[in-house]
């Protein structure tokens, strides 16, 4: 974020202007709102995840067990009492301690008044003191079903998240402290932001998490020199341009996620895996996904896999002539690739030398906390909101649904930040990524989640069918590396692990530092974070770490060192579009520069 405003206080006439402004602006979104109302096109409030039901059961077997209940709230009591003594002890200078969750390291909390001003800190620290509390008092109510359950710590942390002094002007000794140097104008600007994300949100809030003008693809992110060479309903595919004489014979497929752009590996020179395995003497090749609409509102799992992978395999063919390849399957990309693995293999067909798997899971029996957002009435929900909606799942649904995994630094950071400090979001490319959403179809969406999220049948032997083939991972041979990471909240690295477990050919297993981004996206001349390696999967993965071996820096030379002995012998490097697929234009490509937050249509 930027630095604390220096300006002088605005003038009453500056004030004026904007206080009109802002009024008129509130008039216009009221009057569409209840335009839209009346047209029955506003947005309704819904429980599509099944919150209320759940905490609902809470209450029940709460209230079932009283003498827990009676437990719990003194202990919250005797907590505040003890913070309360130890504050007022540390008033009078005598010394005295910060309680167990006061103590952690919080970054909301980083500002110096948050530790140096007494009142400020025990705000602080009473927050924290009753946080936990809640937290620990939900967390111990016995005879929920697991779903419910985990919905109920989910929201539960929402709730006590949402309600952090940080997040509130009288309660932020930093906001105070810009209120009183710029006369309140701040507060002014941080409600023209607000009026400006619902306007830009068609009256929804559509948090501003970055400058979208300071970047453009192809020009500060997407750099990576190269030429579209294939292009279906789908997908694009690209093919970088090479930066050695020679490179490997067996080109290398990339498969990112269809719910984000490629680019995420792609975003700046200095930390691009694309523009790093190209380095390396790889051909690489990458599908691009189309952002879908209600034109491709009919398109399956199965059209995914085809005009996907399979698509690409044969497009990277003509390209090179090469028959087989190496590929990675990033995140649902690599749920995609496990899929076309065992199609591929029902078919004897083996094209794919190696499968490279990152931050993927194949085996969803142990979903994280996006499990809390996916069971049959949630599934229910969803459908009819995609059927009302043309057949589709709106980019900003799932955006949500990944920030709130992340309140804190995806929501409530720039809550501060620009509404209550008033300022503008700094530009920076991983969020100009992360704000970049994608559509996705109906019946290829549902699919995924009741066969893979809820049934959990990929691991299944012959549990699911694609394009006319039987699924058994059981017949997937290919030698396979698992690039996870320690912190993932998205597919957490003990069920990456399972995945792992599942493939029956020569399995490397490679845990990172950090998380789903942040660890996969971590180039060796950042020497950041730390990776572990154990050749032995026959174990539980706490087994597995215990036995493992940590290494210092990024896994990325440690997995260039494993695809090379999977990618063949040296020959002349190739030119996109001098083989067989002409280039059709230059990377990133139109379906990566397409936006839906540049198209008003939320």
């Amino acid at each position: 974020m930027s630095e604390a405003p220096k300006a002088a206080p605005a003038t009453p006439e500056e004030l004026s202007k904007a206080l009109a402004d802002i009024t008129q602006r509130t008039q216009k979104l009221a009057t569409d709102y209840l335009e839209r109302l009346k047209a029955g096109k506003a947005p309704a409030m819904s429980d599509d995840v099944g919150m209320v039901p759940a905490f609902m059961e809470l209450a029940k077997h709460a209230w079932a067990n009283p003498q827990q209940m009676m437990q719990a709230q003194m202990k919250a009591w005797q907590d505040q009492m003890t913070l309360w003594r130890d504050a007022m002890q540390r008033f009078m200078g005598q010394a005295g301690e910060d309680s167990g969750a006061a103590a952690k390291p919080d970054p909301r909390f980083r500002h110096e008044l948050w530790q140096n001003n007494f009142l400020f800190d025990y705000i602080k620290q009473s927050y924290l003191v009753a946080a936990e509390n809640i937290q620990r008092s939900v967390a111990q109510v016995q005879g929920l079903d697991e779903q419910s359950a985990r919905k109920v710590r989910f929201f539960t942390r929402q709730f006590v998240d949402a309600l952090a002094p940080t997040n509130f002007a009288v309660t932020n000794p930093e906001v105070l402290k810009a209120t009183l140097e710029t006369g309140g104008k701040n507060l002014l600007d941080g409600f023209t932001h607000v009026l400006e994300d619902l306007e830009r949100g068609g009256g929804q809030l559509a948090i501003s998490m970055t400058d979208p003008k300071a970047f453009k693809m192809g020009g500060n992110v997407a750099t990576t020199p190269g030429k579209v060479v294939y292009q279906n309903d789908l997908i694009q595919l690209i093919q970088y341009a090479p930066t050695t004489d020679k490179v490997y014979k067996t080109p290398l497929l990339i498969i990112p996620p269809w719910i984000n752009k490629y680019y995420i590996l792609d975003l700046r020179e200095k930390n691009s895996l694309i523009r790093y395995a190209v380095a390396q003497g790889h051909t690489v090749f990458v599908i691009s996904w189309v952002n879908p609409d209600a034109r491709l509102a009919h398109k399956t799992f199965d059209d995914y896999m085809l005009e996907g992978p399979v698509a690409a395999l044969d497009a990277i063919e003509t390209a090179t002539g090469e028959h087989s390849a190496n590929v990675i399957g990033y995140c649902l990309g690599g749920t995609l690739l496990a899929c076309t693995l065992a199609y591929l293999a029902a078919k004897k067909d083996t094209r794919v030398k190696s499968a490279t798997f990152f931050t993927a899971m194949i085996d969803f029996r142990e979903p994280g906390e996006l499990g809390v957002f996916v069971d049959e009435d949630a599934l229910k929900n969803i459908e009819k909101k995609m059927a009302e909606r043309g057949g589709f799942l709106e980019g900003y649904e799932m955006a949500n649904t990944f920030n709130l995994l992340r309140a804190n630094d995806l929501i409530w950071s720039f809550v501060i930040n620009n509404y209550l400090l008033g300022k503008d979001p700094s530009p920076f490319d991983l969020l100009y990524w992360n704000s970049d959403s994608t559509r996705m179809p109906a019946k290829m969406h549902t699919f995924y989640l009741r066969n893979m999220y809820i049934k959990n049948l990929l691991v299944q032997p012959g549990g699911i069918e694609l394009a006319g083939e039987s699924i058994d991972l059981r017949r997937v041979k290919t030698p396979a590396c698992f690039i996870s990471t320690v912190e993932d909240h998205i597919a957490p690295w003990k069920s990456t692990y399972l995945g792992a477990q599942a493939l029956p050919g020569p399995v490397k297993f490679i845990l990172g530092g950090s998380g789903h981004i942040a660890g996969i996206v971590n180039p060796p001349s950042a020497n950041k974070y730390h990776y572990w390696t154990n050749d032995d999967l026959k174990g539980e993965a706490d087994q597995w770490l215990a036995g493992a071996r940590k290494q210092e820096g990024s896994w990325w030379p440690a997995w260039v060192e494993w695809i090379a002995t999977h990618a063949g012998a040296k020959v002349a490097a190739r030119v996109p579009g001098k083989g067989k697929l002409p280039a059709l234009e230059d990377a990133p490509g139109s379906y990566a520069s397409f936006r839906l937050d540049d198209q008003q249509t939320r």
